[in-house]
């Protein structure tokens, strides 16, 4: 028997707290495995006489777990504040938000009642619009985006000053060209992704669907009460109630990938009352719907249909923007446009700002206060006359040049390459940047915050042991069990190891969500777990197969005898986060009725049996690093069954609590007194090269938690494993702390032991984050790793914003499943995995890859050039802004403090753009050490942590050289030229030819490695500057330009301006040679 498997999954194991909160699994969301069976060899006679079902077929086909994230704000939302600039209000979970207004807000704040012909001039329209702009819009919004930075406002006020008569200096043009040119290259931008957005949007509105009568009508004009038709393979166009399937049994699978971000299947399941109606029979269908929701995981209706009333829950429903995966169906439209789920869970993330930009907002402000300052002292010097203060604006619009308009546009020009190199990185196949303003992040991270299962294991599962109290089976004496299941050696009695053996593994056979799927002879599992699939596989393997399922039967293949044994299934309680539990009644051909029951220990150990072994066995289990599920089972009477399934159905029509209200009477009737039939234990794999990324990132100087909702015990295992913790390192273990008065003590250990590891559990942790968050961030974040347990998902987020609260340091968080979601968008950098999990963490961050290692690559290489590249254009387009500003001033100076333009024209508008700006982007692509060097070094990433690359001392340095250069060359032009008016423009042709050179050996002088871009773009801005200079008539001497004495005064200020910075450079790199150049000599 050949088997291929392909892994398809949100949820973690049931003993896994990793599910979550914002995204639960669908009730029959699915995760596939396949093996190939000959069909033919199996006899299917005795199928035929499967008990048929008594139970109501009216009743939901499974719980409805409408467990939305709480809307209580927490530490997220308090926090939230602080960082106002990265985290947005659509990270907080809310509920029945109404979109519209006046008659459509009231009509989306509550239920409706829908059937076919209503009137819907109350509903929102069907057409999708994700356009940002309109005709009318587009320009004054794009406008208003761009003055509202201080930097285009100023530059703004600037170019209109040349409006007025006794502002204006030289050309208007020399203010309005640059400005506009960052305008231009922002509008076209915007422009360019509204009309790709505007494309989309009117495929989708366009789409033809066909209704129920025959006619085809597209999807924008679809309303509520709408019935459609859908073929297989086609997108839901709007939120819809399923009324028929074209299966028998009215079952349909849907693929949510778009709206969820999961890969795997969801099953629905039409009504039974409509699934046989005629087409004419469904416009008699009313369905009274709860008010539009976020949640995609829950909804509360009812469907009136020929007299009868039945309950709707999510089971029955079709959201827009998924598609059906199989057969056909029909539905009836509930909710339109601003209404749906897809619309409603649409939002944009909150931008986010590279902790570098707002270094280089500090550094600009204070260019600010130099060019008030400078302004100010000129004017003073000459002697504050009659209209002063026009002499001061007059230089506030000459020194202009000092704040470098062009800055934003290099650094995002620059993201742009950076974004491109990394997601054609061969070694990280399949990245993507969804947040293009942060990739300078990536070189200053000092928090790493992973999820543990899917990022650090492989979220593959594998059964790896079997406990039954009294012995374990494992490895090699599985063998045992394949015998006892078979049917080797015959029980001497009902309890002996055979009997018990065979009750465990029928249970696992029996006591799960799988379904399997029939395609070209290939049967394919499709379940909400790798856990599932992990344990149904080993029942197969044991001779107990799956082979058919559906709604009401269940047929297990014994394969030792090739007879199938049929099961009905009466009731069925799908796993959520909330009851960490899984539980299934079935009824066997021995009329025997049987409710089974699979979940963590922790649950699972109070509705049980007493006995001696579970705590001790489950805790030896998760020390070997194994997820476990305690197995259990009770045998009910007709009696019991049929008044828990009146009390059931009673509870499933509630329209309010109706979750809390069911699982009540699960518990009343179901969950006592079960006989423990065994433990399992599933292992999942380290992910590739997990030991080595986190050696190299722990080297590299990052503090790594790892935030896991498995066991303490597990969590540990794993962690030692994967060389989180390292040998020999001291562990601290605080656990089952309830009480706040003994919290501060527990810290005291730490405090005396800063290279300790902590262990701490989800229940002590949300002590300390509710009584002592500062008192306790103030002592962890200094640790060199913290394994955090049985977390929540908002704790991992209240965690990540904590640490950027108590730090104010990079903290990058990476995991691959819904539940990392908020954690992800917590963070300065979220980077999801692509894995089993499906897409939905992915989705949510800013890079996205698919394997942990990936992260190693993505930081320490991409990271530091990134940071290290943006770093050196920053400060060389803020040199050249400063460089002919104190050309500007020398002069100013040396004209008895008068505002008279030096530069003018297209000299001013060529300086800032053609003469220079090809150069200083080329750095964009310099690298200061090799690929390879980056992962043998990893220390090489410390010094990016501490930001020396651009701080307040490089700042004052540049400044120091743009003021030593800027003298020279304005002061020695002045020498050798003079600078009275007959001889202005030999002076302008030799101040501005020896700035020009200037500015581009230096870039030469900064380059670390040379590339073939880079000598292009200095060969090309010296060839326009030289082939320029004939049209320059207007602003240079072109006699004097051709002589002698021109060319070597040139040479002479650029040999006085550029020696002692080189000089100082190569001495400094002697003397004290930085690390990068310390390697690169080994």
């Amino acid at each position: 028997m050949s088997r291929r498997s392909s892994t398809h999954s949100l949820t973690d194991s049931f003993g896994d707290l990793d599910y979550s909160l914002e995204a639960e699994p669908s009730h029959a969301s699915l995760y596939s495995h396949s093996y190939s069976i000959d069909l033919v060899a199996i006899p299917l006679t005795s199928m035929d006489g499967l008990p048929k079902t008594s139970f109501d077929d009216h009743a939901p086909l499974m719980n409805v777990h409408a467990h939305s994230p709480s809307t209580r704000l927490g530490l997220a939302a308090l926090f939230a504040k602080i960082f106002r600039k990265n985290i947005t209000l659509s990270e907080i979970p809310q509920h029945n938000t109404p979109l519209q207004h006046g008659d459509e807000e009231q009509a989306s704040t509550r239920s409706r009642d829908v059937y076919p012909g209503m009137n819907t001039a109350k509903y929102p329209s069907n057409a999708i619009s994700n356009s940002k702009y309109n005709a009318a819009s587009f320009i004054p919004i794009v406008l208003y985006e761009q003055f509202k930075f201080f930097f285009n406002l100023y530059f703004l006020v600037v170019a209109l000053s040349q409006a007025i008569p006794q502002l204006r200096i030289g050309y208007l043009s020399s203010y309005i060209v640059p400005l506009a040119f960052v305008l231009s290259v922002t509008m076209f931008k915007e422009a360019l992704d509204d009309i790709r957005r505007r494309r989309r949007d009117s495929e989708q509105n366009n789409e033809m669907y066909e209704m129920l009568e025959g006619s085809l009508v597209p999807a924008r004009s679809l309303v509520v009460g709408d019935v459609v038709k859908l073929p297989k393979g086609r997108r839901v166009p709007a939120d819809m109630v399923l009324l028929q399937s074209s299966e028998a049994t009215g079952e349909a699978f849907v693929k949510t990938d778009q709206l969820d971000g999961e890969t795997d299947w969801k099953l629905r399941v039409a009504p039974a009352a409509t699934q046989g109606a005629v087409a004419a029979q469904l416009q008699q269908v009313a369905v009274v719907a709860s008010a539009p929701s976020k949640e995609i995981d829950a909804f509360l209706g009812t469907l009136t249909f020929q007299g009868h009333t039945l309950a709707l829950s999510v089971d029955q429903t079709l959201w827009a923007n998924t598609v059906l995966a199989s057969g056909t169906a029909v539905g009836i439209v509930v909710y339109t446009g601003a209404d749906t789920r897809q619309v409603m869970n649409t939002t944009q993330a909150g931008a986010k700002t590279g902790l570098l930009e707002e270094e280089i907002n500090r550094l600009s402000k204070i260019l600010c206060a130099v060019v008030l300052v400078l302004s100010v002292v000129l004017v003073a010097c000459e002697g504050f006359q009659k209209l002063w203060y026009l002499d001061i604006m007059r230089f506030l619009i000459l020194f202009s040049t000092i704040i470098p308009v062009s800055l934003r546009v290099n650094l995002d020009l620059g993201k742009t390459v950076y974004a491109y190199q990394i997601e054609r990185d061969s070694n990280i196949p399949d990245t993507i940047v969804r947040t293009s303003t942060i990739p300078e992040d990536l070189g200053r991270i000092e928090y790493l915050l992973s999820d543990k299962t899917g990022t650090l294991t492989q979220n593959d599962m594998e059964m790896k042991k079997l406990h039954l109290g009294t012995v374990s089976y494992a490895g090699e004496s599985f063998d045992m069990v394949d015998e006892y299941v078979r049917g080797g050696g015959a029980p001497k009695s009902r309890r002996d190891m055979g009997a018990r053996v065979r009750d465990l593994v029928t249970a696992l056979a029996l006591c799960h969500n799988v379904t399997p799927t029939v395609e070209d002879g290939t049967v394919t599992y499709q379940a909400a777990s790798p856990d599932e699939v992990a344990i149904v596989t080993f029942t197969e393997r044991m001779g107990l197969a799956l082979y058919r399922r559906d709604r009401h039967s269940m047929t297990l293949i014994h394969e030792a005898t090739h007879r199938p044994e049929g099961f009905e299934i009466l009731q069925t309680f799908p796993f959520t986060s909330d009851t960490k539990r899984m539980g299934i009644v079935v009824r066997n051909e021995r009329d025997e009725l049987w409710f089974l029951q699979k979940g963590a220990d922790t649950v699972m150990a109070g509705i049980v049996q007493k006995n001696d072994w579970l705590e001790e066995e489950t805790g030896n289990m998760a020390r070997e690093g194994l997820r476990t599920l305690v197995v259990a089972r009770k045998r009910l009477t007709e009696n019991l069954y049929r008044e828990f399934a009146d009390k059931y159905y009673t509870a499933s029509l509630a329209m309010a609590g109706r979750d809390q209200q069911m699982q009540t009477v699960v518990a009343r009737y179901l969950e006592t007194d079960l006989e423990l039939l065994g433990l399992t234990g599933v292992e999942d794999k380290l992910q590739k090269d997990v030991k080595l990324s986190i050696e190299l990132l722990r080297n590299a100087g990052a503090k790594i938690w790892m935030l896991t909702g498995d066991k303490v015990e597990t969590a540990k295992c794993v962690a030692i494993s994967a060389k989180l913790i390292s040998r020999g390192q001291i562990v601290h273990t605080i656990t089952r702390m309830v009480r706040p008065d003994s919290a501060l003590g527990a810290l005291d250990y730490l405090r005396a032991n800063p290279s300790a590891c902590l262990v701490i559990d989800g229940e002590s942790l949300a002590v300390y984050l509710r009584y002592f968050p500062t008192e306790f961030f103030a002592v962890v974040v200094s640790l060199p790793v913290v394994v955090a347990c049985r977390c929540t998902p908002q704790q991992k987020a209240d965690v990540a914003l904590l640490i950027r609260a108590a730090t104010n340091k990079r903290v990058c968080c990476i995991g691959d499943g819904g539940n990392d979601v908020s954690m992800i968008r917590s963070a300065d950098v979220g980077v999801g995995i692509v894995g089993k999990e499906g897409k939905q963490a992915s989705l949510a961050a800013d890079f996205s890859i698919t394997q942990f290692c990936h992260l190693t690559q993505l930081t320490l290489w991409h990271g530091r050039n990134s940071y290290k590249r943006s770093a050196k254009v920053a400060q060389f387009v803020i040199h050249r802004g400063l460089l002919i500003s104190i050309c500007q001033a020398v002069y100013s100076v040396s004209s008895h403090f008068e505002p008279l333009a030096l530069y003018k024209g297209w000299l001013m508008v060529g300086y800032s753009t053609v003469y220079t700006m090809m150069p200083v982007f080329s750095m964009v692509l310099d690298t200061d050490v090799s690929e390879g060097l980056v992962t043998v070094y990893p220390e090489l990433y410390k010094e990016l942590t501490e930001g020396k690359s651009l701080s307040y001392k490089t700042f004052f340095v540049w400044v120091l050289v743009s003021v030593y250069q800027g003298a020279v060359i304005q002061g020695l032009a002045q020498v050798f030229c003079g600078f009275d008016e007959k001889v202005f423009t030999r002076m302008v042709a030799v101040s501005f030819s020896a700035l020009i050179l200037n500015e581009l050996i230096m870039v030469g002088i900064e380059i670390n490695t040379w590339r073939k871009a880079m000598v292009i773009s200095e060969v090309v801005t010296f060839a326009l500057y030289f082939f320029s200079i004939p049209f320059l008539t207007e602003y240079f001497d072109l006699e004097y330009v051709q002589s002698v004495s021109f060319i070597w005064q040139t040479l002479v200020i650029i040999a006085i301006s550029l020696f002692p910075v080189w000089a100082a450079k190569a001495i400094r790199r002697k003397l004290r040679p930085p690390n990068y150049a310390k390697v690169q000599q080994d």
